[in-house]
């Protein structure tokens, strides 16, 4: 079942904001995971940690100097193909969660922070985890991102 596009848009427009691509078939998924580099992949929703942990922590997370090459996301109950895509085949074995978010580097998977991590958690706390795997996996960049 997909949500009403209207109501979705503003979520959407959130990470889009912070540079997120949105990613929106398999062929779109595929792409961006074949780059080179490290990828933060967020897989967004519509539940009230989403909006309440999960993309504050990410906006929080790209202030840190280190942080990934790429920024995509899908979003769960409207881009279905594309995440039912992304969890069959670059998140196997991991269970189906949303909100959620995995890093990948150079298309292998990395860290993955689950909505068990999320739900019930600040974003300052998810934001750590992020940046731990940033850390982690990532270069350290010059410019810093506003958030």
């Amino acid at each position: 079942m997909r949500y009403d596009p209207l109501f979705v848009a503003p979520m959407r427009d959130e990470l889009v904001r912070l540079g997120f691509e949105e990613l929106r078939t398999p062929d779109d998924v595929d792409r961006a995971l074949a780059r080179p580099g490290t990828t933060l992949l967020v897989i967004d929703s519509v539940c009230g940690c989403a909006a309440g942990s999960a993309r504050p922590a990410v906006a929080l997370s790209l202030r840190h100097a280190t942080r990934p090459d790429h920024l995509v996301t899908v979003f769960a109950g409207m881009d279905v193909e594309a995440t039912q895509h992304v969890r069959e085949r670059y998140l196997v074995g991991q269970p189906p969660s949303s909100p959620s978010m995995a890093l990948f580097s150079d298309g292998k998977l990395v860290a993955m922070i689950h909505r068990h991590q999320i739900e019930g958690h600040y974003p300052e706390a998810i934001a750590a985890m992020l940046i731990e795997a940033y850390d982690r996996h990532c270069q350290q960049r010059d410019v810093v991102a506003e958030a």
